[in-house]
């Protein structure tokens, strides 16, 4: 098969991330990303306003943490509700969509964190091994 059949090919199919034009891609990276995965695993304990977000999602700025809020919201993980008070109030919440989402990444958090021992010995082992600082 040459190069501008498996392109086609890859067209044919409904949604394929490991494909270069698939839009899963762009969401796959929103929720994979830092900020993405911290945000929408803050998120899964309720609602949240953009400061009590911004101070769960420790070492976030305000400028990333908007980005990722657009992008998160765009892709139908994040709802954002402004209400119309002096001062305004606008509160993220997930959306079922991205309560499924947060639900996978929290599992794969709790198990990176319970397998820290194991990645910190890995790391001092590599560096030992390579005379790394």
């Amino acid at each position: 098969m040459d190069v501008t059949q498996e392109r086609a090919q890859e067209r044919n199919l409904p949604y394929n991330v490991f494909a270069k034009a698939c839009p899963s891609r762009g969401t796959l990276e929103h929720v994979t990303g830092r900020w993405g995965a911290l945000t929408l695993g803050a998120l899964y304990e309720g609602s949240l306003r953009f400061n009590e977000l911004r101070r769960r999602v420790d070492g976030v700025s305000e400028k990333m943490l908007s980005q990722t809020l657009h992008a998160l919201e765009r892709d139908g993980l994040v709802h954002r509700e402004a209400q119309p008070t002096n001062p305004p109030r606008v509160d993220y919440e997930l959306t079922p969509l991205g309560r499924g989402v947060a639900e996978r990444l929290l599992a794969l958090i709790r198990f990176v964190e319970d397998s820290m021992d194991d990645v910190l010995s890995a790391r001092e082992r590599y560096d030992a091994a390579r005379g790394a600082r």
